[in-house]
């Protein structure tokens, strides 16, 4: 009974983080990017003779990406800093709501406003790809959205952590961060042992191993070029995904836990 209560009061929290979210003008962007996508597939034929699709599939993961980075980035953090600066928090714990279910529902809340971003960015991409006749592009593109969406996820609970116990700008820094050396973390190590120096190797060998690989989601280059991802590399990124994600929401809801709001 009590973990059939826990569970609807997560789900509460989620709904009301979606319909800030929403407030917040977080999806109107989708707006202009399937219209700039469009735009863009009336254009491109001339330009890139015949190679129009591969552009749009490229440009168009590359903006969901960034778009669903910046989304996870900003109103992650905003999302617990609100509530605290606010001092709505002292209504919300009167209430028989536990920091650990406020902590993953406002997550929830953010997953959900992503995937609803993610699935108006895809068919924006597809219709464009319609109209170019580049439909055997429609599987990859959605292989990649879906491992986006994954690499997102993991930005999402990262924001969240630090927006726990840090100021809102600081936190929004620290997830670009995350962002940025996921990206290059394998290119960093590879630099450090070309260096030859030992603590260099140790310093960008610890940053690949503790922070998220998020090289291991880009599928971009890929799904322009047709094709599809494997099922041991689909299974092994949400895996990945998985467990960075529990553990990163663990520690938010320590601290969150923790944190004292007088």
């Amino acid at each position: 009974m009590s973990s059939s209560s826990s569970v609807n009061r997560i789900l509460s929290v989620a709904r009301n983080a979606f319909r800030e979210a929403v407030r917040d003008r977080v999806l109107y962007n989708l707006v202009l990017f399937v219209l700039l996508i469009t735009a863009a597939a009336v254009f491109l034929g001339d330009l890139t003779a015949g190679f129009e699709a591969r552009v749009i599939v490229n440009m168009g993961l590359s903006a969901a990406l960034v778009f669903g980075a910046f989304i996870a980035i900003f109103v992650g953090v905003g999302l617990v800093s609100k509530e605290i600066e606010k001092r709505t928090v002292y209504a919300i714990f009167s209430k028989p709501v536990g920091r650990s279910e406020f902590i993953i529902g406002k997550y929830l809340g953010l997953c959900l406003t992503l995937l609803v971003n993610i699935i108006v960015m895809g068919a924006g991409i597809t219709a464009a790809l319609w109209y170019v006749r580049g439909t055997q592009f429609i599987g990859g593109i959605w292989c990649a959205l879906g491992l986006i969406f994954l690499e997102l996820i993991i930005l999402t609970a990262a924001a969240i952590l630090f927006s726990t116990f840090s100021s809102p700008s600081l936190s929004a820094l620290l997830t670009f961060f995350i962002f940025v050396i996921g990206h290059f973390s394998a290119s960093l190590r590879d630099f450090a042992e070309a260096l030859g120096s030992q603590v260099a190797r140790r310093f960008f060998e610890a940053l690949y191993y503790v922070l998220p690989n998020f090289s291991s989601f880009t599928f971009i280059t890929p799904a322009a070029n047709e094709h599809l991802p494997s099922l041991g590399f689909t299974a092994a990124a949400v895996a990945y995904a998985l467990v960075y994600v529990i553990v990163l929401l663990c520690a938010s809801a320590l601290i969150f836990s923790r944190r004292n709001f007088k």
